[in-house]
């Protein structure tokens, strides 16, 4: 009886399975899941949420040693705080931003029009205007501090993204999805902090030296710092607090007491920027 089309590609379909799994093991090989998706996928891991790059990228790989994965850092509420005394004293330190741009691949234009930056040095004027009085100390009315993105509890960026490319996480973390950026930059307009990059130029000749381990972004997308959220799914701090020398970056869980940021907010008076607009910034500066 001659066979239906659906039981004879099944047969087709099995034995073709057979065949790859006989030369394999006539090797002494193991089949690959990762060689039966294009080689940019599984080998960069660009792949969409739900591709086969992705999928590929997130399969377990075959060992012959099970390694165990460092457990995953979590909280709450993520906060950092920025002890403006301790980072003041190192004047001209830049560790910080050396190693947050090196591992996130951030390229360096030497013209301002193209500048891309996580993490960077403004006026203290400038930075926190609303705490500017004529009687603010010398050390402060002229010295630069570090901002970056404040991840705030309400984020007016979030709001006008038309195809929800930045998002808050419930752990407070402000993110960004470089596959669904459209390049609009609505959030670049909404932020009023301006913690927001766009590439207006390819930015992967202008990285010095590419870190595998982050994917690179295009020309057209907005990019900004992430709380290194890729380190604390693998357990570790974020690469500016790890680099400060004077440990003038702490990073905790507002909701623990026993948070290193908790404890820093109760010793000391602390300042957010702008806080009158109602974006509840995550970032707190220690007087």
């Amino acid at each position: 009886m001659p066979l239906e089309r659906r039981t004879f590609v099944k047969i087709g379909g099995l034995a073709a399975l057979g065949l790859a799994g006989g030369a394999a093991a006539r090797a002494g090989g193991v089949i690959d899941a990762a060689r039966l998706v294009p080689a940019g996928d599984a080998a960069t891991g660009t792949g969409t949420p739900g591709s086969a790059g992705a999928a590929a990228a997130a399969a377990p790989a075959t060992s012959a040693a099970t390694t165990t994965a460092p457990a995953p850092l979590e909280a709450k509420r993520w906060a950092m705080v920025v002890d403006l005394g301790a980072c003041l004293r190192h004047e001209g330190c830049e560790d910080c931003t050396r190693a947050c741009h090196a591992v996130h691949n951030v390229p360096d234009f030497p013209n301002r029009k193209d500048q891309v930056e996580w993490i960077w040095k403004e006026p203290f004027v400038e930075a926190l205007p609303d705490q500017k009085h004529e009687f603010l100390p010398g050390n402060l009315a002229h010295a630069d501090v570090l901002v970056f993105c404040n991840h705030c509890d309400e984020p007016a960026c979030t709001r006008v993204c038309p195809t929800q490319a930045t998002w808050k996480r419930e752990d407070g973390v402000v993110m960004m999805d470089w596959h669904r950026c459209i390049g609009c930059r609505y959030c670049i307009a909404a932020c009023p902090y301006g913690s927001r990059s766009f590439n207006w130029r390819d930015p992967r000749p202008a990285i010095a030296k590419i870190d595998p381990a982050f994917p690179t972004r295009t020309r057209g997308v907005v990019e900004k710092c992430n709380f290194c959220e890729e380190r604390l799914a693998e357990g570790r701090r974020p690469a500016c607090v790890e680099a400060c020398p004077p440990k003038a970056l702490l990073f905790g869980d507002l909701e623990d007491a026993g948070s290193p940021v908790r404890q820093a907010l109760a010793d000391k008076p602390a300042m957010r920027r702008r806080p009158g607009l109602g974006t509840q910034p995550q970032v707190y500066y220690l007087l």
